[in-house]
C-alpha cells in the first residue's frame, strides 16, 4: 500500500513542479497519503512561498520540512489543494473524512483554483457509499443528528475518542442512498448542529490522480 501512496504522491509532484512560482501559496490535505507528498515537497520547498493546510497534524510535518504556514485568512488565494480520499467515483464525487478533518479540507479546497485528488486503485468506486460517510456535529446536537439521519435510511455511530481540530465530535454513517451526491450533501447539512459532511460534491477535484502500482 505504501508503494501505491508513494507513487501517486511523486505523479502530484510531476505535475505541479514545473508550475510552482515564488509567489505560490498550495493547499495541502491531511492523510497518509498526503503524508508520503509533503515528503515529495521537502524537495521543492525553495520553489514556493508556502501552505495552507487542513490539519493540525499536515501542519505540524510541513513546519519540519521548514515551509512556512499560513493561516487560509491571510492569503489571497490557493493555487493547487493536494488530497486523497476515501472514496472516489466516476464523476469525481467524493468521500472525505477518514482523519475527521473533512470540513476544513473542503474550505481549503474551495479556495483553490485546481484541486488535485491522489487515491490508490482502491478508492475508485462506481457509486460513493461503502465507505463510511463522516458527519461532523457539534457535541450537543449528536443526539438529535443521529435521529434525523435514521430517519433518512441511515445508520449513524459515534466515532469513539475522536474530536475534530475544531473540537467536534464525527458520526459515521452507513446505509444512506449516495446515488445524488449533491442531494444528500445539501441535505444533511442542513440539519441544525452539522457542521459538515464528508460528501465532495460541489468543491470535487478538477485532476484525479490514481496510483499506478
Amino acid at each position: 500500500m505504501s508503494a501505491s501512496k508513494i507513487n501517486v504522491a511523486k505523479q502530484a509532484m510531476d505535475f505541479i513542479k514545473d508550475k510552482l512560482t515564488s509567489s505560490m501559496v498550495l493547499g495541502i490535505g491531511t492523510g497518509s497519503t498526503v503524508n508520503y507528498f509533503i515528503d515529495e515537497l521537502d524537495n521543492y520547498s525553495h520553489l514556493f512561498k508556502g501552505a495552507v493546510s487542513s490539519s493540525h497534524a499536515s501542519s505540524r510535518l510541513l513546519k519540519s520540512k521548514g515551509i512556512q504556514v499560513f493561516n487560509l485568512n491571510d492569503v489571497n488565494g490557493i493555487d493547487f489543494y493536494i488530497d486523497g480520499a476515501d472514496e472516489v467515483d466516476k464523476n469525481n464525487n467524493l468521500i472525505k473524512g477518514g482523519g475527521a478533518a473533512h470540513t476544513k479540507e473542503k474550505i481549503v479546497a474551495s479556495a483553490a483554483t485546481d484541486f488535485i485528488c491522489i487515491v490508490d486503485k482502491s478508492k475508485i468506486v462506481n457509486q460513493l457509499g461503502e465507505f463510511p460517510l463522516p458527519v461532523e456535529v457539534i457535541p450537543e446536537s449528536r443526539s438529535l443528528v443521529a435521529r434525523r439521519i435514521l430517519a433518512l435510511g441511515g445508520v449513524p455511530e459515534l466515532r469513539i475518542g475522536t474530536t475534530t481540530d475544531q473540537g467536534n465530535e464525527i458520526l459515521d454513517v452507513k446505509g444512506l442512498d449516495l446515488s445524488d451526491p449533491e442531494a444528500i450533501e445539501l441535505k444533511l447539512n442542513s440539519f441544525a448542529g452539522v457542521v459538515d459532511n464528508g460528501v465532495f460534491s460541489f468543491q470535487k477535484p478538477s485532476i484525479v490522480l490514481i496510483s499506478e502500482v
